[in-house]
């Protein structure tokens, strides 16, 4: 697939559309300079990017709203974090350690982006109350901070999201390299903290989580449910994976759905943690 050859016919077809993705243009020409492999894996999260920001959106973020959104995020999980690890909830030796590795990493994401953002970084106690946050979602987890079982499902979800909250603005960072590859290392952080908690929570008895997302919500838990959205997509940079042929037959709807995490809109997120007080 020619990348920059599908921009000239666009171009063709709208004479406008260099204005819309100015500078990303010349991302694009980065991205296709890395190796061929790279560059295909890299085309349709480009393209399906570009597409969106030329004609999806009324307006784009600026980096420091990108960077504002995900330090809301940063400060829930490394909140939620430090209250599992200073609580009376049992855990096992293995999962204290990576608790405590977790709240670590979470905990330093906070300094980071408010050390990049400085004067503009938006305050704690403007989240939740004064800078307390409702962990049982009002309610729906009512012993989140007193059962292992319930306390591991919420970081499952709060790390999945993540992962796929940090995606979902990627696009809007590819004007400014140095930030964009922080926020994709963060993004890689949380990826690894998601392979974590699925794994914990199947070493406890959740045997149908594994180490990925599989399909619309593999948690087992129905109040996460729009947590899920779209994971159950099959259609890959205009290819059904569904319809290609893997070892010893057409490849099946979990491998095709485990292969891929889709990203989530701003909007999305912000409405998926609200309940938990991130304003």
């Amino acid at each position: 697939m020619n990348l920059l050859g599908i921009i000239e016919e666009i171009e063709k077809a709208d004479p406008e559309f260099q204005d819309r993705i100015s500078p990303r243009r010349a991302a694009i020409k980065n991205i296709t300079s890395f190796g061929s492999k790279v560059a295909v894996a890299a085309l349709p999260f480009a393209l399906g990017s570009l597409m969106k920001k030329a004609y999806g959106q009324t307006a784009t973020p600026s980096v420091n709203d990108v960077l504002n959104y995900a330090l809301k995020l940063e400060y829930l999980e490394a909140a939620f974090y430090n209250a599992g690890v200073a609580s009376n909830i049992t855990f096992s030796a293995t999962e204290k350690s990576y608790l405590v590795t977790i709240q670590g990493h979470e905990n330093e994401h906070v300094v980071f982006l408010k050390s990049v953002l400085g004067s503009a970084a938006v305050a704690q106690n403007t989240q939740g109350i004064n800078g307390t946050y409702d962990f049982t979602a009002g309610g729906t987890f009512n012993d989140v901070l007193t059962n292992a079982d319930t306390f591991f499902a919420v970081a499952q979800a709060f790390e999945d999201t993540g992962v796929r909250a940090y995606k979902g603005q990627a696009g809007f960072l590819v004007g400014n390299q140095t930030v964009l590859t922080a926020a994709l290392d963060i993004h890689s952080v949380e990826a690894r903290h998601a392979s974590a908690i699925r794994q914990i929570r199947r070493t406890r008895g959740a045997s149908g989580t594994k180490p990925w997302i599989v399909g619309a919500n593999d948690t087992g838990i129905a109040a996460v449910n729009n947590n899920y959205v779209g994971e159950d997509n099959v259609l890959q940079g205009g290819v059904t994976i569904t319809s290609l042929n893997g070892v010893g037959g057409k490849i099946s709807g979990a491998a095709a759905t485990g292969a891929f995490d889709e990203p989530l809109t701003s909007a999305q997120v912000v409405a998926l943690v609200a309940p938990f007080g991130v304003k």
